[in-house]
């Protein structure tokens, strides 16, 4: 009888794991898709100050250089990645291409960031609103 509860027991942790597996699925899918869409125009800030905002819809090559170093970002079929970097661990050029709202290339020893933007995104932000709010 002991052998029995046990196996009864197992199945019980078996479906557990299964519906709590399922659970953690569900919510990175929701997570992962939900309120992400393509955007429009890529941001890129260096020390928090906005270097310029551009089309992700007009392929070009976009050279930064300020007193950190050198990059370079280049749109090309509506995505933008780091074709350049003069950083000495170049993790920038490792990130890959970006083009969802809220994707962020980060150059961490030139301080610089690229995000993508929706165009609704770029006029809340140049109107001088609350980007964020720390305590």
């Amino acid at each position: 009888m002991a052998e029995t509860d046990r196996r009864k027991l197992n199945r019980r942790d078996i479906l557990l794991a299964a519906g709590v597996a399922a659970a953690a699925l569900v919510l990175w899918l929701v997570f992962h898709f939900a309120g992400r869409g393509t955007g429009e125009q890529i941001c890129i800030r260096v020390d928090g100050k906005v270097q310029g905002t551009y089309r992700l819809d007009e392929d070009r090559t976009i050279p930064v250089e300020t007193g950190y170093g050198r990059n370079v970002i280049v749109i090309s079929g509506g995505q933008a990645y780091m074709k350049e970097a003069d950083c000495p661990d170049h993790y920038c050029m490792q990130q890959g291409a970006i083009d969802q709202e809220n994707e962020t290339i980060v150059c961490l020893p030139h301080k610089l960031v690229v995000e993508v933007i929706s165009g609704s995104t770029q006029e809340k932000s140049s109107s001088g609103g609350v980007d964020a709010v720390a305590q």
